[in-house]
């Protein structure tokens, strides 16, 4: 009998908490935020730089780990499976009278 260490499954991922998906979001992200910045001219206005770093605020915070998930985006899935997928879950269990059900 082997005992499997509770950390595989990060030696799977990128830099320990990245799946491929992850690290595609964010470098959209980054990429998009560093062209609004390029792009805008007026950069002196907090308000205009916050607007253009939104795509890498909002990326973030997609693949922020949270507990008991993977991150943010996983969670999401996980709500979204829920509320889309049949909730009618079928279960037999033992019980006396399947003991004296006629068959």
């Amino acid at each position: 009998m082997y005992m499997i260490p509770a950390n595989t499954k990060k030696a799977t991922l990128i830099f320990g908490f990245m799946r491929p998906i992850d690290l595609i979001i964010i470098l959209v992200g980054i990429v998009t935020s560093v062209l609004l910045l390029l792009i805008l001219e007026d950069n002196n206005n907090t308000f205009i730089t916050l607007a253009a770093c939104m795509p890498m605020i909002l990326c973030g915070l997609l693949i922020l780990p949270i507990p008991n998930y993977h991150n943010t985006l996983v969670a999401i899935q996980s709500i979204l499976r829920y509320y889309q997928e049949r909730r009618n879950y079928i279960w037999k269990g033992w019980c006396i009278y399947d003991e004296f059900k006629d068959n």
